[in-house]
């Protein structure tokens, strides 16, 4: 018997190397998980000018963020937008400003494709051979009462699909949405706010993403990783006892093989605290 629908990811014709360059661009989850690339070593740009809900401000940060990328995370959260009146202008942030300065409202489905086609656009740029991987945040908004959520989700699927149509074999669609709602249907996979998906299921969601998107070398750098970062975090009782000094002694040679098989790798030669070298 099965108790759960458990969500088919595509083979994906592409896969992630070890330390590869990737821009992460939206909304909270976007940052969950790039905050969870950089933990693991990859030279990630996460949110630059911090976190971009709409398709609109995620083209505002891909455009002045000027560094190229090999792989893009582009993480939809909503189709809603706050225009500052007295411009006309889409602002990422309204910086506690009063409300009656800027009037909302809702992207259509072709405005959001004109939106991430821009972005994309300035990605290829910058590097032809980027691949952009978009996804629609699993974060519910519940100030737009549930069914308008859903509409706006809704949108961004749309959205979504018709830009992996548009740049066939540059843009690519990973299911974080339908993971959490349709395999993870359940509230314990949900912080205490019952919006935002629970450390357990990104770090789920990122088991699915590393299954369907980490090639064999990838995989084999996250395990020789793995100890290693577990080393540099581990906080001792005594760091001016014999056997501490001797686990960093230990745990720097391994850093240094580690550098030595993975050029890419931006990590120093002495990772430790000062006051535990």
């Amino acid at each position: 018997m099965q108790f759960r629908t458990q969500v088919k990811i595509p083979p994906y014709p592409f896969s992630i190397p070890p330390c590869a360059k990737m821009l992460f661009v939206g909304s909270c989850f976007a940052q969950s998980m790039g905050e969870r690339f950089l933990a693991e070593k990859f030279r990630a740009t996460v949110n630059p000018y911090g976190v971009m809900y709409n398709p609109a401000s995620i083209l505002h940060t891909v455009s002045r963020c000027q560094s190229s990328a090999d792989f893009a995370v582009l993480t939809l959260g909503t189709n809603h937008v706050y225009r500052l009146k007295e411009t006309d202008e889409i602002v990422d942030n309204c910086q506690k400003r009063p409300q009656s300065l800027f009037r909302e409202e809702v992207l259509s489905i072709d405005e959001c494709v004109r939106f991430l086609s821009q972005a994309v656009d300035i990605l290829v740029m910058r590097n032809p051979g980027i691949k952009v991987i978009i996804t629609v945040s699993p974060i519910r908004y519940a100030k737009y009462g549930f069914h308008e959520s859903q509409l706006s989700k809704a949108v961004l699927l749309l959205s979504a699909n018709e830009m992996e149509k548009r740049y066939a074999g540059k843009v690519f669609y990973f299911p974080a949405y339908e993971i959490v709602n349709d395999e993870l249907r359940d509230y314990r996979f949900y912080a205490s706010d019952m919006l935002h998906p629970s450390e357990q299921a990104v770090e789920y969601i990122w088991e699915c993403f590393s299954a369907s998107l980490f090639g064999a070398d990838t995989l084999q750098f996250l395990k020789e990783w793995q100890p290693i970062r577990e080393a540099i975090n581990h906080r001792p009782f005594n760091p001016d006892s014999d056997a501490y000094k001797e686990f960093v002694n230990n745990t720097l040679v391994k850093v240094r093989a580690l550098k030595q098989k993975y050029s890419d790798l931006e990590l120093e030669d002495n990772p430790f605290r000062p006051s535990e070298k």
